[in-house]
C-alpha cells in the first residue's frame, strides 16, 4: 500500500463515483456504527459536487433504512449484496438480489446455522442487529462481543459447511446464501441507481477490513483507511493506497483528494 497523499492527481480524472463499506470507514468506531462528523461532511461535499456515493455494507436492510433515507447517498446495499435501499421522493424503496421463493427457503437453513454456531462456538452470538436481517445471519466479535482469531476461524468453517458464503467485517462474521457480493452489488447498484453499467475503472472504493478485499482486488483505484492496519495480515489484496486518518477521518480524505482533483 502507498500513502493516498501520493496518488497523483490524474489518477482522479476518470472516477465518476465513490464506493464504499460503513463500519469503521464511515463511522468513528463507536458501538452503534454512529457516523464520524467528518465522514458526514465529507458526503455533503461529494453530493454536492454532482459526486454519486453508493454504500456497500454488511449490516442488514433494517439497520441500514434510515441512513438510506437520511445520508447523502444515493443508495445503500446491505447483507453484502442481497438487499438494495435508495430513496424514491420521500419513501424508501427496497429491492433484493434474490426471489421471494428463494429468500423463504433458505431463511430456515440460516437459522439452523446461527442456531448451531451459538451452541458450539464458545462465545458466539448473534449480532444485535440480527432482528433486521433478511438475506443473512451475523455473528458478533468485535462491536459488543469478542471472539479470538481461532474462534472467528470455527464460526466460518460452520458456516461454510452449512454451504452459506462467509466473510469477516471489522465487527461481524456475516454468512448467507448465493453468489451475490459486494463485487455483484455494485454492479446491480451502480446500473439501477446511475443508469450506467458499472465500469470499476471509473470508481474508487473505500474499506477496512476483509471483506472489502474483492473490492480492493478488482477496482484498480482502492483505498483502505488506516484502521485497515489489524487486517493486513489477512489481506491477499490489499488496496492500493492507505489514508494517514483512521474510520471517517480516513474516508474525509478520500473525498478531499477526489475533489481537488476536480478543479
Amino acid at each position: 500500500m502507498k500513502p493516498l497523499i501520493d496518488c497523483p492527481r490524474e489518477a482522479w480524472h476518470g472516477v465518476r463515483g465513490v464506493l464504499t463499506d460503513i463500519d469503521d470507514t464511515l463511522t468513528g468506531g463507536a458501538a452503534g456504527a454512529v457516523i464520524a462528523p467528518a465522514a458526514l461532511e465529507a458526503l455533503a461535499r461529494l453530493h454536492a459536487a454532482g459526486v454519486p456515493v453508493i454504500a456497500i455494507t454488511g449490516r442488514p436492510a433494517g439497520w441500514s433504512e434510515p441512513f438510506a433515507m437520511e445520508w447523502p447517498v444515493r443508495g445503500i446495499v446491505a447483507e453484502n449484496g442481497g438487499v438494495l435501499l435508495h430513496r424514491v421522493g420521500q419513501t424508501l424503496a427496497t429491492e433484493f438480489a434474490q426471489d421471494d421463493a428463494t429468500r423463504a427457503a433458505n431463511f430456515a437453513r440460516l437459522q439452523a446455522c446461527a442456531d448451531e454456531i451459538a451452541a458450539a462456538v464458545p462465545g458466539a452470538t448473534r449480532a444485535r442487529d440480527s432482528a433486521g436481517r433478511l438475506t443473512d445471519i451475523a455473528i458478533d466479535h468485535g462491536e459488543f462481543a469478542s471472539l479470538d482469531d481461532e474462534a472467528i476461524a470455527a464460526v466460518c468453517d460452520r458456516m461454510r459447511a452449512h454451504g452459506l458464503v462467509a466473510t469477516v467485517s471489522s465487527i461481524h462474521v456475516n454468512g448467507w446464501i448465493g453468489d451475490h457480493s459486494k463485487w455483484s452489488a455494485a454492479h446491480w447498484a451502480v446500473k439501477r441507481l446511475t443508469g450506467r453499467d458499472f465500469d470499476p475503472r471509473e470508481w474508487v472504493y473505500v474499506g477496512d477490513s476483509t471483506n472489502d478485499q474483492l473490492m480492493f482486488e478488482r477496482v484498480p483505484l482502492s483505498v483502505g483507511v488506516a484502521n485497515i492496519a489489524r487486517f493486513l495480515p489477512m489481506l491477499d489484496h490489499p488496496p492500493l493506497y492507505v489514508t494517514a486518518a483512521e474510520r471517517g477521518a480516513g474516508f474525509a480524505e478520500v473525498a478531499g483528494a477526489l475533489l481537488a482533483a476536480r478543479e
